[in-house]
């Protein structure tokens, strides 16, 4: 568990991106936002959807950066929200995330 909360402390966004993800992390529920996210099925736990999504969290900064023409902010900001709330319920598992 420390792992994933060193991989989350050693990420490095613009201010922008993240401020936008802590406004829409406020409304987070998991049920919706993180099937969104990963896909239809059954919901992994917390501590491997955290771990999906920082892979994917860090596909989509890649394409950023390079300035692929695939690249979605909004899909960027989707999966930031997710991983902000899927910490959090980390951090608080008593913490009732929808």
């Amino acid at each position: 568990m420390q792992d994933i909360f060193g991989h989350l402390a050693a990420l490095r966004r613009p201010r922008l991106l993240v401020r936008t993800a802590r406004i829409g992390a406020r409304d987070y529920s998991r049920r919706r936002d993180l099937k969104r996210v990963l896909g239809y099925g059954t919901l992994p736990k917390p501590a491997a959807a955290v771990m999906r999504l920082l892979d994917l969290e860090r596909d989509h900064n890649r394409r950023r950066e390079t300035g692929d023409a695939g690249y979605s902010l909004t899909r960027h900001v989707d999966v930031l929200i997710a991983l902000m709330g899927e910490a959090e319920g980390l951090r608080r598992p008593n913490l009732k995330v929808a």
